[in-house]
């Protein structure tokens, strides 16, 4: 998968961000699932859970709204978020974001849940 984000589009009120990809894809994840699946070695629980994600905390009720203070991309490759509850430090890789959007977009059509927002 070599495709790029375009644009970025925050949605702190909606409570998602949504993305258009260099291929014409147009997708969008909850805050709340995106926030609880932050690729830092803190949020994952060590080195040893380093690329496992809880797919399903994108179709939960959420516990607490999540807004992104800042969003900066870095280089070509990732975005880095700045969280309402002072987190920063998870970057999150263009593919991660791909492969977690498809991922929603895939476990979305085969239960007929909405994304949350």
């Amino acid at each position: 998968m070599n495709a790029t984000i375009r644009s970025i589009d925050v949605g702190n009120s909606e409570q998602v961000i949504e993305f258009v990809w260099s291929d014409g894809l147009q997708t969008k994840l909850p805050l709340f699932g995106l926030r609880k699946n932050c690729p830092c070695v803190e949020c994952r629980g060590g080195h040893d859970r380093m690329g496992t994600y809880e797919l399903q905390l994108f179709f939960v009720d959420p516990v607490r709204e999540y807004r992104i203070l800042k969003a900066e991309v870095v280089g070509n490759h990732a975005l880095k978020i700045h969280w309402d509850d002072g987190h920063t430090t998870g970057m999150y890789r263009w593919e991660l974001l791909r492969s977690l959007c498809e991922a929603v977009e895939e476990a979305r059509g085969k239960s007929g849940e909405d994304v949350q927002g």
